[in-house]
């Protein structure tokens, strides 16, 4: 059986080129696009995605503040500036690099971004709006997996799809998204997680596997129905380089199509964000000339 790449960056080059040209002329009207980023980490994996954020930023002519906190600074630190960020005129977004420290609360900096402006989907308004259906803004890994589907035909409607991972940020959106009485949605969409009972049971049941665990080989080839369509979200850097949640060369044997790690779901979730970050400023520049 030949297995299809997914590879990203076809996907994301065209979102790129629209969001490129809507800065351009967003800045030629008097608005710069402006993304803030809050790093409360030393994870050299944290930090590159981090770097990953502004030089996309950067290709694409939005502008960027890049905070980075000691992961052993007082919480309130990083709330303060959160609240200082999101009360900022000149910028657009502000978006949060987690998984944050022990002892931060996830919550404490959900209540103190502005919602307009958190535009990966943490603050409880826009995380209701999601489930609702009703989206201020689609998270740029949810989106970015539904962007691939899309874009390489995965029947979803109709599908049984597992998501491994149930983390607030990737798993639980995604799982959300993909009830969405829409297009890539109407999926039947089991969540598995540390708790669950026979992992490979629900896998080898699913014709889309999804996973978003940050745990290297918990999904392997044996784990699989044949036909299966992998999308493998984590990105784990390990001596070797960076390996996702799926190993690799089993699940390639048996996955109708699967995507890389790296290459596969990360380019498009670059371009998701910045595409929503475009969508803050645009709203910014409306509010200007009004």
């Amino acid at each position: 059986m030949s297995t299809e790449l997914l590879r990203g960056e076809p996907v994301a080059e065209p979102i790129l080129g629209r969001v490129a040209e809507r800065v351009r002329t967003l800045r030629e009207e008097g608005t710069t696009p402006t993304l803030a980023t809050v790093l409360m980490s030393d994870d050299p994996a944290d930090e590159r995605f981090v770097e990953l954020k502004h030089e996309t930023c950067d290709d694409v002519g939005i502008a960027t503040r890049d905070v980075r906190l000691e992961p052993g600074a007082p919480a309130e630190r990083l709330y303060r500036e959160v609240e200082r960020l999101s009360d900022d005129p000149v910028v657009d977004a502000v978006f949060v690099q987690v998984p944050l420290p022990d002892g931060v609360s996830l919550t404490g900096v959900r209540r103190r971004l502005e919602p307009t402006k958190d535009v990966d989907c943490l603050h409880l308004e826009n995380v209701g709006r999601l489930v609702a259906g009703e989206p201020r803004f689609v998270p740029a890994t949810t989106a970015a997996v539904c962007r691939l589907l899309s874009a390489y035909d995965v029947p979803v409607a109709g599908a049984d799809v597992v998501v491994v991972g149930r983390s607030g940020v990737i798993g639980t959106p995604l799982a959300n998204r993909l009830l969405w009485d829409r297009s890539v949605g109407n999926a039947t969409v089991t969540v598995c997680h540390s708790r669950t009972t026979d992992l490979a049971a629900h896998t080898r049941r699913a014709d889309i596997v999804v996973t978003a665990a940050g745990t290297p080989g918990v999904v392997d080839g044996s784990m699989l129905s044949s036909g299966a369509v992998v999308v493998d979200v984590s990105a784990t850097r390990k001596p070797e380089g960076v390996v996702g949640d799926v190993a690799f060369e089993s699940a390639a044997e048996r996955a109708s199509a699967i995507t890389p790690v790296p290459g596969g779901v990360g380019p498009v979730t670059l371009a998701a964000l910045v595409e929503n970050v475009v969508r803050t400023a645009t709203r910014r520049d409306g509010d200007r000339e009004g």
